[in-house]
């Protein structure tokens, strides 16, 4: 369940800080009763970075096989191994 919050809470950094790290999830502060900002761990904000990027990986790999642009996995494998001598 995410956390909502008022905007003058911020000024209890320890303790927003605290909610942070606690919670594997954002916080959201509201302003005059509207969302206005989030705010989340570092280690959140990384984790969502990574599996945006995975998606756009994911996303890329689709369309690429949707037009075609697929290669043998034996013959890519072969050409890593010969590359990299592996």
């Amino acid at each position: 369940m995410p956390q909502i919050i008022p905007i003058k809470s911020l000024k209890e950094t320890s303790t927003i800080s605290d909610k942070c790290h606690e919670s594997d999830e954002p916080i959201f502060i509201t302003k005059n009763g509207y969302g206005d900002m989030v705010i989340m761990s570092m280690e959140v904000y990384e984790a969502t970075l990574n599996k945006l990027k995975l998606y756009k990986e994911i996303e890329l790999s689709e369309s690429q096989i949707s037009s075609g642009k697929t290669k043998d996995a034996r013959e890519s494998l072969n050409s890593m191994r010969e590359k990299y001598g592996i």
